[in-house]
C-alpha cells in the first residue's frame, strides 16, 4: 500500500498531521507493507525568500487578519502541537520561502533519506527557529544526515529539482487538494487535514480491506451458448 503526502514544510498543522498519522501506522498491523511518499506543496509560493519580521507580522501585513485573531490562532495551534509532544515557538519562527527546502527534499529523496530530512526541516522551522530557505542550513541538514553538505550546496545553488516541485503542487490540484496535509493512499481514498490518529487507523484498514479483495469481471457469453451463462464448479458440484 502506498500513501502520498503533500505538505509544506511552513505549514504548522502539517506537522501535527505527520505525527498523528505517524501514531496511527505505528499502530497498523501491515506497517510493514506500506510505503509512504512525501510530495510538495506551497501555501504561499508568493512568498519573499526571506520576510523581515515575525510570522504574526506576514499574516497581519501579507494577509490582512488582525494581530489578536493571528495570536488567538498561533495559540490554539501550539496547545494542539504541544499535545502531539511538539514544541512550537511562533514568536521565534525565520518566515522564509519553503521552494528551496522542498527542492532539498527531492534531493534528499534520491539519497533515501527524504523522511528524515522531512522531519529536521519541519522540526528546525517550528521548534529551532532555523532559516529553512538558507542553503548553509540545508547543507548543515544534509550533513547529519550522512549527504555530503558540498554536493547539497551546488544542487541548490543550481536550478535542479525545481521542475519536481512544481510538478507536485501541479499534481496535488489536480486530485482536488486545496489545503495541506492532504493523503492519498493508493490514489484511491484522499484524506484532508490533521485528523486523530483514529480517523488514520480506520483510512489505514478500510484500505487496506479493499487491497486485498480482487475484482471479478464476467467475460462476455459466447455467441453460440458454448459456455452458458459462464459455468463454475462449486463445493456442491459443478453447473
Amino acid at each position: 500500500m502506498k500513501i502520498e503526502i503533500w505538505s509544506d514544510i511552513a505549514c504548522p498543522w502539517c506537522y501535527i498531521g505527520k505525527r498523528r498519522f505517524e501514531t496511527a501506522l505505528d499502530a497498523f498491523a501491515h506497517k510493514d507493507s506500506v510505503e509512504v511518499a512525501w510530495r510538495s506543496f506551497q501555501l504561499d509560493p508568493s512568498l519573499p525568500e526571506h520576510f523581515d519580521g515575525t510570522e504574526t507580522e506576514y499574516l497581519s501585513q501579507m494577509k490582512g487578519m488582525p494581530p489578536e485573531q493571528v495570536r488567538q490562532m498561533f495559540d490554539h495551534v501550539s496547545q494542539q502541537a504541544a499535545g502531539e509532544g511538539l514544541n512550537y515557538d511562533f514568536d521565534a519562527i525565520v518566515v522564509a520561502n519553503s521552494f528551496t527546502a522542498h527542492r532539498f527534499l527531492h534531493y534528499a529523496g534520491t539519497q533515501g533519506v527524504m523522511s528524515e530530512a522531512k522531519e529536521a526541516l519541519l522540526s528546525g522551522h517550528f521548534e529551532q527557529s532555523r532559516d529553512i530557505g538558507d542553503v548553509s542550513y540545508l547543507a548543515e541538514v544534509a550533513s547529519s544526515l550522512g549527504l555530503d553538505a558540498e554536493e547539497t550546496r551546488r544542487v541548490l545553488e543550481s536550478d535542479e529539482y525545481s521542475a519536481e516541485v512544481r510538478a507536485d503542487i501541479a499534481e496535488a490540484r489536480e486530485l482536488g487538494a486545496d489545503g495541506v496535509p492532504f493523503f492519498v493512499i493508493d490514489r484511491k481514498y484522499g484524506i484532508s487535514g490533521a485528523q486523530p490518529p483514529a480517523a488514520f487507523s480506520q483510512a489505514l484498514e478500510t484500505a487496506w480491506g479493499e487491497s486485498q479483495k480482487l475484482t471479478v469481471l464476467a467475460g462476455p457469453q459466447a455467441a453460440d451458448d458454448e459456455y452458458p451463462d459462464g459455468a463454475v464448479c462449486g463445493p456442491d458440484g459443478c453447473n
